[in-house]
């Protein structure tokens, strides 16, 4: 990455809104720190299929389960949807 290109983080302001790093290297200590929270929220994101997954199949979760389910699980897509946009762009700039 030079830098000029800025790379998504994978945590937003209190307000919601995206944070964004410029820096020289990959392998800043920011950088690295966005890439240990982007695997943490991956396998997070795995766990909260696992646990929807078995909501789903039990016929007799009530509506606070499957509501619980799908809150987590609206998170989770949107974490990996936001880890999804930074490497894309990372891998489209290392590509020009």
């Amino acid at each position: 990455m030079s830098g000029h290109e800025l790379r998504l983080l994978p945590w937003t302001t209190p307000d919601g809104n995206p944070c964004y790093l410029s820096a020289d290297s990959d392998h800043s200590t920011l950088s690295r720190l966005a890439d240990d929270i982007e695997a943490a929220q991956l396998g997070s994101g795995e766990q909260v299929v696992a646990g929807a997954k078995a909501v789903l199949a039990d016929p007799g979760a009530g509506e606070r389960a499957v509501r619980f389910a799908l809150t987590r699980a609206v998170e989770s897509l949107d974490d990996a949807l936001r880890v999804a946009v930074s490497r894309g762009r990372r891998i489209h700039e290392r590509h020009r």
